[in-house]
């Protein structure tokens, strides 16, 4: 099954800014990419998602302030995220829209937490 490595996550203040990096541990060349976050008492929800040929979709509330990217050699996938706001703070997790074995793996994430 897929593993993904997330990492990147830590400790900002309001209007910081964070670079989160996921590592899939098998190609991603054909697959659409994205990454969800999960806020304490929250569902799971999806922040952004890049397509196979890099076309990027955001959460309305996060346009202009996040930035998904991949590299499909790198097998990796990036979010910038600036501006950072508390009802930001929440576990990142890195998800590809695999078939099979691979559709249900999840990584453990990675936290980000904004605070004063």
């Amino acid at each position: 099954q897929v593993q993904y490595a997330e990492s990147g996550g830590g400790l900002v203040q309001p209007g910081g800014s964070l670079s989160l990096a996921c590592v899939a541990s098998r190609s991603i060349v054909g697959v659409v990419m994205g990454w969800y976050r999960q806020a304490p008492g929250k569902a799971r929800e999806l922040v952004a998602r890049i397509s196979r040929s890099g076309q990027a979709d955001y959460l309305d509330a996060l346009k202009g302030r996040f930035t998904i990217d991949r590299s499909n050699a790198g097998r990796s996938v990036t979010l910038e995220m600036g501006n950072l706001k508390p009802e930001d703070t929440a576990v990142y997790y890195c998800h590809g829209d695999f078939v099979g074995s691979d559709a249900g793996a999840w990584g453990q994430g990675t936290l980000v937490a904004v605070v004063e």
